[in-house]
């Protein structure tokens, strides 16, 4: 028992400070501390100095005196308590007038017969001396320039605080959770990724229940990586495993180990995993990891960045070294794991690749009911629409849109969040800020709207186009109008899919030409999109007659030089060009033959700003594809299971933005 008593820690700030205590008292008394002080009134001093008493005189300029009385006489003076041996009795008064005292001295100096004079030491005019105004010019200049150094230090070192010191910059900057401060989110808060959140139960119950699987000869894995686009939870989810396991959490970013300093990143590593160890078993989560694990030899800088790989290096060693981490699991995100050192992610390391993907339609909902929960809701709002309306959206874009619509209804003054509030909050996330005070001439909002209809048209009559939700020519973000779809959540795309969409996004451009006669740059988003795709398309799927059945794309990120001969990258653009001068052409043709449908939805679209696939519809008559869009699709009103499957599209829209 008496070897786990706690005994404070000795601390030399303490003793620094009673050292310089002790100096400073020498410094401001020391010279007096042998002086036997006394204080007389003025008539007692002129008494003393007629009788012979006084060797020397000090006269200040703040009128105080100091007079020396011989040991001899000092009997004499000091009556009440003998005097020491060693001591000077003195005695203090304050001067009444300066002249009328020189003129008193001058008279005691004089001889009287054969008398001797009664004073006949020396009369002195001094400053008072500043003991603390010399303490201050003395020393403030040394305190100014040792308070910029820790602050300069501090900044370097990451912040201040404890942690911030210059003698602790080689310290981890991990925050660690224990019993007395869990994170309070748990799986329950995590909606959807239920893949995901199973490989992590899991790790949490080895740790809960070791047993469990080394009785069948099982190893506690070392490390999982949470890979996955921005948003989707990654990092919530290694916060509700915090919530949830029952041992000590370290939490720090990957960027905490990147430091100035030549050798801190390694030390900082180093000193994270003996915490660790201190406390097996524990979790380990680094978040954004590629700060610090991206590929040896391909920064930006050539090579030149040998910092950021030894402290690479030395994560690689701690992972999975000579040293034993027992106990101890690395959890870490990374939205790039494309750039990740491949030593890195060796089974030994970090052994579980947990992909944590964009919510599909089941997990959408989920989500949304998670975000619901606060929001006073009408109940005009299904979960069930808003879900199909917000095709790949992540969990942090699902948060906005919920967050969004209480604004948007607390702006209107409504008592709680209606269906109407989701559909504006989707649009202005989506589309950007509606612009409705935007000075546009009548000729600019007439090819707007031939743009737009010429958009509609082209999707109401293509196979695989994307179902039309409604057409605007109100100004929205960056955009002067914009064509809203419901896109279908694929997993694979064909190549008739991939040209119907490219021809009904060249559709603005194709009415412009056919029914204006002159082309503008409200296309210019529309061509950026086709562009892109059909690169893609030729270079990256291989489908492209000439170039059948290659794939050429390239995933060494600082890779100067192209996978492919200047003759193929011709090949390549010609392909490209003849691939969208094909789709364009095939729009033109559709537009003239449907002219007076496109020439009548231009005008209503000029008359109303707004219109929907039910007018649409009433001006071409029902959709030739309608049938099988309903039946990949779904409608409103279909059972749980139909609504669950996991390839039906949602409603959503797609902004066609202009310059």
């Amino acid at each position: 028992m008496a070897n786990n008593i706690k005994r404070p820690k000795f601390n030399f700030t303490w003793f620094y400070l009673v050292v310089g205590g002790i100096l400073l008292f020498f410094y401001l008394f020391g010279d007096e501390s042998n002086n036997r002080v006394i204080e007389k009134e003025y008539s007692e001093l002129t008494e003393y100095i007629k009788k012979g008493y006084v060797e020397d005189i000090t006269v200040y300029d703040t009128d105080e005196i100091e007079a020396f009385i011989y040991k001899d006489s000092a009997k004499y003076v000091f009556t009440d308590t003998p005097l020491e041996a060693n001591s000077r009795p003195m005695v203090v008064s304050t001067l009444g007038s300066r002249d009328n005292f020189e003129k008193f001295i001058f008279e005691q100096r004089e001889k009287r017969g054969d008398a001797e004079p009664n004073f006949k030491g020396k009369l002195r005019y001094q400053k008072k001396p500043d003991y603390l105004g010399g303490l201050f010019w003395n020393f403030m200049p040394l305190i100014v320039i040792v308070a910029i150094w820790i602050f300069i230090m501090r900044k370097m070192s990451g912040g201040g605080g404890a942690q911030g010191g210059v003698f602790n910059v080689g310290k981890s900057q991990a925050k660690l959770f224990d019993k007395t401060n869990t994170p309070t989110i748990t799986f329950k808060d995590v909606a959807g990724q239920e893949g995901a959140k199973q490989e992590v139960k899991e790790i949490v119950d080895f740790l809960k229940s070791p047993k469990k699987y080394t009785e069948l000869g099982g190893k506690i894995p070392k490390g999982a990586l949470l890979v996955g686009p921005p948003g989707t939870g990654k990092t919530l989810l290694a916060k509700a495993v915090a919530g949830e396991a029952n041992v000590p959490f370290f939490s720090m970013s990957g960027s905490d180990f990147v430091e100035m300093f030549v050798g801190v990143g390694a030390s900082r590593v180093r000193d994270l995993f003996r915490q660790a160890k201190e406390k097996a078993p524990c979790i380990i989560f680094i978040d954004e990891i590629d700060a610090v694990g991206r590929a040896r030899g391909k920064n930006p800088s050539m090579g030149g960045n040998d910092e950021r790989e030894n402290t690479l290096n030395q994560l690689l060693t701690e992972m999975d070294g000579f040293g034993t981490n027992s106990g101890i699991i690395v959890i870490a995100a990374t939205n790039r794991a494309d750039i990740l050192d491949k030593a890195l992610l060796r089974a030994g390391r970090f052994d579980r690749q947990i992909h944590v993907d964009l919510p599909d339609l089941n997990e959408r909902k989920e989500v949304f009911g998670v975000h619901l929960r606060p929001l006073k809701l009408d109940p005009s709002v299904d979960i069930d629409i808003l879900a199909r309306q917000t095709p790949g959206f992540s969990g942090a874009d699902i948060a906005n849109v919920c967050n969004e619509a209480a604004l948007i209804a607390a702006r209107n003054n409504k008592k709680a969040v209606d269906k109407q509030d989701f559909l504006d909050a989707i649009d202005r996330i989506i589309g950007g800020l509606e612009k409705k005070t935007k000075v546009m001439t009548q000729k600019e909002k007439e090819t707007i709207a031939i743009h737009e209809a010429g958009h509609a048209t082209i999707s109401w009559f293509l196979e695989h186009a994307n179902p039309l939700i409604k057409v605007t020519i109100v100004p929205r973000g960056r955009a002067l109008g914009a064509a809203w779809y419901m896109p279908e959540e694929r997993q694979i795309t064909t190549k008739e899919q991939m040209l119907d969409e490219m021809c009904a996004t060249l559709g603005g451009r194709a009415a412009e030409e056919t029914f204006i006669g002159h082309i503008s740059t409200g296309a210019m988003n529309d061509l950026e999109r086709v562009t892109k795709q059909s690169y893609a398309m030729i270079a990256y799927a291989g489908m492209s007659d000439k170039l059948s059945n290659l794939c050429y794309y390239n995933n060494n990120e600082y890779s100067f030089n192209r996978p492919y001969s200047e003759k193929t990258a011709e090949t390549i653009d010609k392909e490209v060009h003849s691939m969208i001068t094909e789709q364009y052409e095939r729009a033109k043709a559709l537009l003239r033959e449907h002219k007076e449908g496109h020439a009548e939805l231009a005008k209503i679209l000029m008359e109303r700003e707004v219109i929907f696939a039910e007018d649409v519809e009433k001006i071409f008559g029902k959709r030739p594809w309608a049938s099988r869009s309903e039946e990949i699709f779904g409608s409103n009103s279909d059972n749980e299971e139909k609504a669950a499957d996991s390839t039906a599209a949602t409603e959503t829209a797609e902004t066609e933005e202009h310059a």
